[in-house]
C-alpha cells in the first residue's frame, strides 16, 4: 500500500490517480505500466466485453499496421471506430471467447498472442454464417505512449480462418455445438 492509498483508507480525502484506481479497480491511464494497459485493453475491449471503453485505452489516433495477404497496410483508427470494429466481431462470431495466451513487455512495447473462439453467426468476407465454431489465432505488438495505446502491429492467421469458413460451408450438416 502506498502513502496515498493509505491516506484514503485512513479517512483522508486525497483523490490521487493511484487512490482512485485502488477504489474503483480501474487502471490509471498515466501511471499504469504498458503491460497492464494492454492487458486491461485486451480483457475489456478486444475481448468484446466493453468495446465502448476503447477511449480509455486508445490514443485519439492509433496507427494499426496490418498484414493482409502478405501486404503490409497501415490504417489510422480512433477509439470510436475501434469499438465499431469489435462490435463487428460480435456480429460475426457472437459472444466469442477470448484468451490471451502470451503477454510480454519491453519498455513501451507489449507483445500479445491470443485465441478467439466463436460461432460463425454473421456473414464475413463473403462467407455465409454456418453456425459452426471458428477459431482465430493472432498476435500483436502494442506501443504505449502517455498511458495509451498509440500504435500496433498485428498478424492474424487469416488463411486459417478462411479455411474454417470454407470447411464449415461444406459441412453445415455437422452436429457440432457452438456452446462454449
Amino acid at each position: 500500500m502506498n502513502i496515498w492509498t493509505g491516506l484514503l483508507f485512513l479517512g483522508g480525502f486525497i483523490a490521487t490517480p493511484a487512490a482512485l484506481a485502488a477504489v474503483t479497480g480501474e487502471p490509471e491511464a498515466d501511471t499504469t505500466s504498458p503491460k497492464d494497459i494492454v492487458r486491461h485493453f485486451l480483457e475489456e475491449v478486444r475481448a468484446g466485453k466493453a468495446p465502448e471503453k476503447s477511449s480509455k485505452f486508445l490514443a485519439s489516433k492509433v496507427l494499426a499496421h496490418q498484414m493482409n495477404s502478405e501486404i503490409e497496410t497501415t490504417v489510422s483508427r480512433d477509439p470510436e471506430d475501434y469499438a465499431a470494429h469489435i462490435k463487428d466481431f460480435r456480429r460475426i462470431y457472437g459472444d466469442f471467447d477470448f484468451e490471451v495466451t502470451e503477454l510480454l513487455a519491453d519498455g513501451d512495447r507489449v507483445y500479445a498472442r491470443w485465441k478467439q473462439t466463436g460461432c460463425h453467426v454473421g456473414p464475413s468476407d463473403g462467407a455465409a454464417p454456418s453456425g459452426l465454431p471458428v477459431i482465430e489465432i493472432a498476435s500483436a505488438v502494442y506501443r504505449v505512449e502517455a498511458g495509451k495505446i498509440a500504435e500496433y502491429w498485428i498478424q492474424i492467421d487469416r488463411k486459417g480462418t478462411e479455411i474454417q469458413f470454407e470447411t464449415n460451408a461444406i459441412n453445415t450438416n455437422r452436429k457440432i455445438s457452438c456452446v462454449r
